[in-house]
This record gives structure tokens, sequence and C-alpha cells, in this order.
């Protein structure tokens, strides 16, 4: 594996990391916030679940954003269409993801809306944090 490829590899366990603890929280306090207004066990189980749903959504976006990204990165050099396509499908795949994932979400399983859609901004808003601030720690190109 290329340098370029181990620091990716890096970047994105943290990536995946950060997601998953922010999802936890996220969870933890749709938990905390319904069991103090109303006392009882099972919404606040029940919300808790729906941010934990919508969070792992968002994780699981990161990790096809990722495989893609490694996939596009083996071909960058030899043939840039190539990689540049692969870039491409792996966002029309991600979009699509996104609707069939939170619809079953939603319209199957009957989550509590709310909580998937917090859970879901929060991972993903820690995704593009992340992103951000390597861009940030490089400095300008």
């Amino acid at each position: 594996m290329s340098p370029l490829g181990s620091d990716l590899v890096a970047r994105a366990r943290r990536v995946v990391v950060t997601q998953l603890l922010v999802t936890a929280v996220v969870a933890a306090v749709f938990f905390s916030a319904e069991l103090f207004a109303n006392g009882t066990v099972n919404n606040a189980g029940w919300n808790a679940l729906s941010a934990l749903y919508g969070g792992l959504n968002s994780v699981l976006l990161a990790l096809i954003s990722i495989r893609g990204f490694k996939r596009a990165n083996e071909f960058a050099l030899s043939d840039p269409k190539k990689s540049l396509m692969i870039l491409y499908i792996g966002a029309v795949v991600r979009f699509a993801a996104v609707i069939v994932v939170l619809g079953i979400g939603l319209g199957l399983l009957k989550l509590e809306p709310i909580a998937v859609f917090v859970g879901f901004a929060l991972a993903q808003a820690s995704y593009l944090m992340s992103a951000r601030d390597r861009k940030a720690a490089r400095g300008p190109d």
C-alpha cells in the first residue's frame, strides 16, 4: 500500500470512530431527554434506537465513500477518467443509499423521525467537519 493509501486508511478510521462516538452521544441524549421528560424507558429506548439508526446510516455512507476513495486512488495516476467515474458512481450510490435506508427506517420500521434525522445529521456533520479539519491542517495548497 502506498503512503497515500495508508494515510487515507488512518484518516478514514478516525472519521468513522468520530461518527460512532457522536452517534452514541446523540442516542444517549435522546434516551436521557425522554426518560427525564416522561419517565418511561420504552419511549426513551425507542428514541435512542431511532437516533442510533440515523447515525449508523451516516457511518454506512462514510464507509461507502471510503471504499470509493480507495478504489479511485488506485486508478488516479494510471487512468484518471476511470478514477473520476468511480467517484461519480459512488456519489450516486450514496444518494440512493440515503433514500433507501432512511425510507426503511421511517416507513417500514416506523422509527421516530426527529431522532433519526438528528442522529443522521450530527453524524454527517462530524464527517464533514473532520474532512474540513484535515484540509485546514494541511494549510493552503
